[in-house]
């Protein structure tokens, strides 16, 4: 065998550790490739010995590499605070009658939270769990009569309801590119919906008629992947400003679609410490009615703004 020779290695953050026996200078050797350089080493015992240290420079490199990265952490916790409107329509199961949230209930702006946990339990994957949840309700009086899951409302009448949405958002994240200052990455997230709404009259007297109280409800539940990039990048050399945002969404044919996305501005106090603020796309919910299924089309948006802890 003749002398070592150079290779190259496709690995950026793996020890390539490779060793060939051969003759140099007519005594035995050992050619070592480490960190993509390739160096001679006599065959003697303690060079043996140095061969098992080398797996642990590699641990070595991999904390440098996380230490190099302005994004680096194991554990990030996420608490927004969400200005949410919502918009859109419930259709009754069959299209039997709709109700818009902002023409006849006339919902309005209301605050809730946002929360998200992500562990990035290697230098490019992570796995993450968010909650998103929405419950108001508002009192009105019906500008028209309203057919709505088998009970009719009608016009006149002092009404009340209600919307309650709740998500839960585990998934599952590859960053593609990871660099000092910035990452692409593409995310496939389970969206785990229940979504309610209802409309309720109590007993009372309009226009001399006397009404008996009535109450109706449609409930989704649903399981909706939906795929889509995330990013980050760091306007300057240092963490103190960075830009986050995502898109995720889905066409699911003839059930429906679902899209959201968000994007914010951050600024850094310390390594472990930063607020955020701009704007969410909660989501853009359509759900086809059908014969068994009632039909929704929801959209809920608005300013967010909040605290993020790394770790």
């Amino acid at each position: 065998m003749g002398s070592c020779q150079s290779r190259r290695a496709s690995l950026s953050s793996l020890l390539l550790l490779t060793v060939h026996g051969g003759w140099e200078a007519g005594h035995p050797s050992l050619c070592v490739i480490y960190s993509f350089r390739s160096v001679q080493l006599p065959l003697r015992p303690q060079n043996l010995v140095l061969l098992l240290f080398l797996p642990l420079l590699s641990v070595v490199n991999l904390r440098a590499q996380d230490k190099e990265d302005l994004d680096a952490h194991t554990i990030r916790l996420d608490g927004f605070w969400f200005y949410s409107q919502p918009s859109g329509s419930f259709h009754g199961t069959g299209s039997r009658g709709l109700l818009d949230f902002q023409s006849e209930v006339h919902f309005n702006s209301y605050s809730t939270g946002v929360g998200r946990i992500d562990w990035k339990f290697t230098h490019k994957n992570h796995i993450y769990v968010g909650a998103i949840p929405v419950n108001q309700s508002k009192g009105f009086v019906l500008g028209r009569t309203i057919t709505f899951e088998g009970q009719t409302f009608n016009i006149g009448l002092s009404a009340h309801a209600r919307l309650q949405t709740y998500f839960f958002t585990p998934g599952y994240q590859y960053d593609i590119v990871r660099r000092r200052r910035w990452h692409l990455g593409i995310a496939a997230q389970l969206n785990l919906l229940y979504i309610s709404g209802t409309l309720q009259t109590a007993a009372q007297i309009a226009n001399g008629v006397s009404y008996a109280a009535k109450y109706s409800s449609s409930v989704l539940r649903a399981p909706l992947p939906v795929l889509g990039p995330e990013g980050r990048v760091y306007l300057t050399h240092s963490n103190r400003v960075f830009v986050d945002g995502n898109l995720y969404g889905l066409y699911f044919f003839g059930y429906g679609n679902f899209l959201s996305s968000h994007g914010t501005l951050g600024i850094s106090v310390n390594r472990h410490l930063n607020f955020q603020g701009g704007y969410q796309l909660s989501s853009r919910l359509n759900i086809h009615a059908k014969t068994n299924r009632i039909g929704l089309d929801l959209t809920q948006r608005g300013a967010i703004a909040g605290l993020e802890v790394s770790f």
